[in-house]
């Protein structure tokens, strides 16, 4: 396991961990310098590719991207979505794995977990990558969404589960959308970090994709809080630009690349 990883686990119980997904260098190099994790998620397919769900995206299309912003991060631990179809048997988890972590140079890759995948979590392992496990709402095997963990029944089963991960090797573990109670005692049943998305503070951290925070998604469940809101911002500067070149106002002698020249020809038709 690298130190990167190992650093992260020394930072439970003493300070929140922070993550963040990116799909391209340019955005990797701005969240390398305030997240802990950067993943590289199957969300790409709604926010880039404006599919439905996340289910049609392919593992070059993952690569792809990942290598993209694999340029852009220094200190952050990079976790990439191993996406769904990739990992249905654990000799095809592995290879597939095996396949994204050479390709891409990532730090670990993440599994959703469908309670019955334990075996591919260990199998991946014996490949010594690094596996990020996600419980809860996990979109590649639930199409209808609900917040879990609201009885006891439930809670019961969620830790079952994150337990049976974290043995078989999870070095952490995302929890999708569990009520704030089952967020709380999942966390502490468990010697590996939470990594909460809609499962409030009680987590050891917490995830959102990018674009939401930024509001260029159009995404905004209540679990989101829109820190910027860019699809306004562009739009203004869209609007602005195509004003001035209808009008001619762009470009002027300011844009031309090499200034103010005069150029006199005896050019004749």
């Amino acid at each position: 396991m690298s130190n990167k990883i190992k650093n992260l686990l020394k930072k439970r119980n003493k300070t929140k961990i922070v993550s963040l997904t990116a799909y391209s260098n340019h955005i990797a190099k701005i969240l390398d310098k305030y997240c802990d994790i950067t993943l590289v998620g199957d969300s790409v397919a709604n926010v880039l590719y404006g599919m439905k769900n996340t289910h049609e995206i392919n593992i070059d299309t993952i690569i792809r991207h990942s290598k993209s912003v694999k340029k852009g991060i220094k200190r952050s631990i990079m976790v990439v979505d191993m996406p769904k179809g990739s990992y249905k048997t654990p000799l095809q988890a592995k290879k597939n794995a095996k396949l994204i972590y050479k390709k891409t140079k990532c730090d670990a890759v993440k599994i959703e977990s469908n309670n019955k995948n334990f075996e591919i979590i260990k199998e991946i392992r014996k490949a010594k990558i690094p596996v990020m496990g996600h419980i809860g709402f996990t979109p590649q095997f639930k199409k209808k969404f609900s917040v879990e963990g609201k009885t006891k029944i439930e809670i019961k089963k969620l830790i079952k589960e994150a337990q049976l991960i974290e043995k078989a090797g999870a070095f952490s573990v995302v929890l999708e959308c569990l009520t704030p109670h089952a967020a709380k005692i999942v966390t502490k049943f468990l010697k590996i970090p939470t990594i909460g998305i809609g499962s409030s503070a009680n987590c050891d951290g917490q995830i959102l994709v990018t674009d939401d925070i930024l509001g260029l998604s159009g995404f905004y469940p209540k679990f989101v809080k829109k820190y910027a809101n860019l699809n306004s911002l562009i739009e203004r500067a869209v609007k602005k630009y195509s004003k001035e070149v209808i009008r001619k106002k762009f470009p002027n002698n300011k844009n031309f690349l090499y200034g103010k020249w005069k150029f006199k020809t005896n050019f004749q038709k």
